[in-house]
Order: C-alpha cells, then sequence, then structure tokens
C-alpha cells in the first residue's frame, strides 16, 4: 500500500481518532494541536507532533483540517491576522499541488470560495464534512460528504477511505458536501431537541426514564438521536462530546442556506431557538443533550453512586 505524508490540525474528539486511523493505514501522520501536550502525545506512538502550522504545512503532501468552524479554517490555513505577533498558517508553505481536506460544518458558499482561493495559490481543496461521532472517527467508520476536482480526489482518496467507512463523493467543485452536511445537521439538530422534548414530557407525567427509553428504542418512535442522547441524560452525564453551542451554530448555518432562497424551515427554526434557550440559560459547553434542561417542572435523572 502506498502511503502519504499527511498532517492532521485538531485534536479533539474526531481528529484524534482520524489520526488513528490514518496512522493504522501506515501513512506518515504529521499533527499540529494549539494543546502542545496533545500533538506530543499522539507522536508518543508514531508520527510528527509540530509546534507550528507552517512547519506542519512544508512537510506535507495532504493537510487534514478537523477544526469547529470557518474562522478557525480560516486561521489554520492564513494565519490568525486578529492578533499582534501571530504565526502565520499552513496555507504559505504547503508546496504547490498539494491537497487541503476541510471537515468543518461551514457555508456551502464559503467553501466555494475557499476552493477558488486556494486555487490561485496552487492548491488543491476538498470539500469533506464528517459525521458519525468520535467513537466511529476511532475506528474508521464514520461518514464523510466530499465534493472535489478528480485531481485532488486523486491524491486524497486512500485517506479518505482510511478515515471513514462512507466516502460519499457529491460533486466535482467544493460547495455539494457541505450543502448535504448541513442537511444532514438539520435532522440531527431538530432530532436530539424532538428527543430531549419526549423525554421532558415523560418525566413531567411521571413516567419511569429508564422504562421509557428502553420502550422507545425499540418502538417505532426511535431515533439514532434519541437512543445515543437520551442515554446521557440518564446517566446524568453532559459532557460534551457535541456541545450545545455546535447546534446553536449549525441550525444557524442551515437557517442562512434557506433564508438565502426563502424556505422555510419551521421545525429547524423551533430547535435553532431551544438551543439558543440552553445556550442563554448556562449549558453552551455542556453536551447537546442538556437541551432537555430548559424545559420546566421535570426533576432530571441523577448520577449514581
Amino acid at each position: 500500500m502506498s502511503t502519504t505524508t499527511v498532517g492532521l490540525i485538531g485534536l479533539g474528539a474526531m481528529g484524534s481518532g482520524m489520526a488513528q486511523s490514518l496512522r493504522r493505514a501506515g501513512h506518515k501522520v504529521h499533527v499540529f494541536d494549539v494543546r502542545r501536550e496533545v500533538a506530543a502525545a499522539f507522536a508518543v506512538n508514531g508520527g510528527v507532533a509540530h509546534d507550528s502550522l507552517a512547519s506542519l504545512g512544508a512537510a506535507c503532501d495532504v493537510i487534514v483540517s478537523v477544526v469547529v468552524n470557518a474562522a478557525q479554517t480560516e486561521s489554520v490555513l492564513f494565519g490568525d491576522t486578529t492578533t499582534q505577533g501571530s504565526s502565520p498558517g499552513c496555507a504559505a508553505s504547503m508546496k504547490p499541488g498539494s491537497v487541503f481536506i476541510m471537515c468543518s460544518t461551514v457555508d456551502p458558499n464559503w467553501s466555494v470560495a475557499l476552493e477558488a482561493r486556494l486555487q490561485a495559490m496552487g492548491l488543491q481543496y476538498v470539500d469533506a464534512p464528517i459525521s458519525g461521532g468520535a467513537a466511529k472517527a476511532a475506528s474508521g467508520e464514520m461518514t464523510m460528504m466530499t465534493a472535489a476536482k478528480p485531481a485532488a480526489y486523486a491524491v486524497a482518496e486512500p485517506l479518505l477511505m482510511a478515515m471513514a467507512a462512507k466516502v460519499y463523493k457529491l460533486g466535482d467543485s467544493a460547495g455539494a458536501g457541505s450543502k448535504v452536511k448541513i442537511i444532514n445537521q438539520l435532522l440531527a439538530g431538530v432530532h436530539i431537541a424532538a428527543a430531549a422534548e419526549a423525554m421532558a414530557l415523560g418525566l413531567r407525567e411521571g413516567v419511569d426514564p429508564a422504562a421509557l427509553y428502553e420502550v422507545i428504542t425499540h418502538s417505532a418512535g426511535n431515533s439514532w438521536m434519541f437512543e445515543n442522547r437520551m442515554a446521557h441524560v440518564l446517566a446524568a452525564d453532559y459532557t460534551p462530546l457535541s456541545a450545545v453551542d455546535i447546534f446553536v451554530k449549525d441550525l444557524g448555518l442551515v437557517l442562512d442556506m434557506a433564508r438565502a432562497s426563502k424556505f422555510p424551515l419551521p421545525l429547524s427554526s423551533t430547535a435553532h431557538q431551544m438551543f439558543m434557550q440552553a445556550s442563554t440559560a448556562g449549558f453552551a459547553k455542556e453536551d447537546d443533550s442538556a437541551v432537555i434542561k430548559i424545559f420546566p417542572g421535570i426533576e432530571l435523572p441523577q448520577a449514581k453512586g
């Protein structure tokens, strides 16, 4: 199997698993994270930790960016121009023909514009938002929604296949991957909000929450989000695998995309307001299942022991 020198930026819940999958597939993995100790810990078991984005860019044929949003992606590529004396990003040091794989959930129009910016610098681009959660990222079984020019795919495809069980090719230019990811986030956000509402109603009516969970997860009303997120509620564990503010952002992107074409999204709008309310109430950094905390007059399950 041919190997590629690949750099990965952002060793968070998803990025760390993706880096492990690339290393497991035999690729030469270089990493950067603002938490230098995290990057150093990854490199102990194989790989190279970089102290700067510029050195990472110069060392790698492909860069995979797994940061939160468009603003952070801009920063890792072009540097943080808002901070005096900040270090440059990776784009300026990347070799001509190198590929940048963008895995964040972003405005599709921004992704289209980024492809043009990188192309003007002699760089290739893959619009490649991800889904599946930390466990699937670690096992190489997540989903990637991609769009790229054929030349970029030719370089990036072995890496995409190492990181994901499903790699969907949705177009030959940027934007299509981000549009599909945003529609996925519409459903994810609405399903979490609906799951929280259902569990909250059960609590209000005095139904045993564990029994309710058991019944719903074996009935037609179940969803992946109900089964996954309401388990967090039952365990009273709001450790943020995906935080409330992620859906404030992502459902905001959903509504922005629909607003541009004057398309109504009543359920998305309601779910967005629910996450906004949870964020404002002080739960912004908690797991997105904490949206259940906006409902009045219920007693949530408490942690055992």
